[in-house]
């Protein structure tokens, strides 16, 4: 299995982590990621608010570096990277006349969209492509005792018509994937929640006010930690975490961990192979009491 892979900014920065772990999973899976050379920001959604043609011609390079590679999909593991992806391959689909015009604008480049690639998650990657059954077998240390909460973020379901993977009122491939690698999944009433990390700084006192209820949701229901497909989510989860418990008497403490590294784990990587130990929040004593590293 090949992929064009678009690793975004936060990757390369606050979320090295997740790159890292990422590319040991992919290695343990066979999946081959090639990343795109000379990749640019997809945008992360603020670019297209002030000027949508130079938001939509960006992320039309970015699909046309994929396309020149000869592979039949761009995966990321971003949720806010696919979306931005995604909404520019649907607008440059949809419409020759923009198409045209976007084009004409990466002459200079030397880069023309074709629109003959597709664009993935990981998360769904594995489950349309690669295929749990096949996911399960690789498992070498089941996650038995690990009770997780799943939080999707919103750019992995919304807006349907663009993202349109499963059910956006009811998503399940987390819980699908967790389940595989022999963790236990936790109902809670945030799983479907905002983390608000666009609107940090507009909103700060909002925004800490939700990552305090957003972690304390999944405590209160019993899990153990927080999984999440998306580096902006755990961001705004895991980082601003000490900063949101000034506004509540509760002790959160609750871990935030990244996709690639919860399956890392059943994979059989150590925390430290998968860089778990540059988190915030601490959680290796949560996965020595969970049995996980026993």
């Amino acid at each position: 299995m090949r992929y064009a892979f678009f690793p975004g900014c936060t990757l390369e920065s606050a979320a090295e982590e997740l790159m890292i772990s990422t590319m040991k999973v992919a290695e343990a899976l066979g999946i081959e990621l090639i990343e795109l050379k000379g990749w640019t920001c997809c945008g992360a959604s603020h670019i297209q608010d002030v000027d949508n043609f130079l938001a939509t011609s960006i992320n039309a390079r970015n699909i046309a570096l994929g396309e020149k590679l000869g592979v039949s999909k761009i995966l990321t593991v971003c949720n806010t990277c696919t979306l931005m992806l995604r909404t520019a391959k649907l607008k440059l689909d949809k419409n020759e006349k923009l198409r045209n015009k976007v084009n004409d604008s990466l002459k200079g480049t030397g880069m023309q969209y074709k629109g003959n690639v597709e664009i993935t998650h990981l998360l769904w990657a594995l489950i349309e492509d690669y295929g749990l059954d096949r996911l399960k077998k690789k498992v070498k240390r089941p996650l038995t005792g690990l009770k997780v909460a799943n939080f999707y973020g919103c750019h992995i379901i919304m807006p349907p018509k663009i993202m349109g993977f499963e059910n956006h009122m009811n998503p399940q491939s987390m819980e699908m994937v967790a389940e595989v690698l022999g963790a236990e999944n936790v109902e809670f009433d945030q799983r479907l929640g905002c983390c608000g990390f666009h609107a940090v700084f507009p909103a700060e006192k909002e925004v800490m006010n939700m990552t305090g209820i957003n972690c304390l949701s999944p405590k209160a229901a019993g899990a153990d930690c927080i999984v999440t497909p998306c580096p902006l989510c755990q961001m705004q989860l895991d980082a601003y975490q000490p900063d949101a418990q000034k506004s509540f008497r509760e002790n959160i403490t609750m871990p935030i961990l990244h996709l690639p590294q919860l399956i890392g784990l059943a994979l059989g990587f150590s925390p430290e192979e998968l860089a778990i130990q540059r988190h915030v929040v601490d959680a290796i004593p949560m996965l020595k009491n969970s049995l996980v590293l026993s």
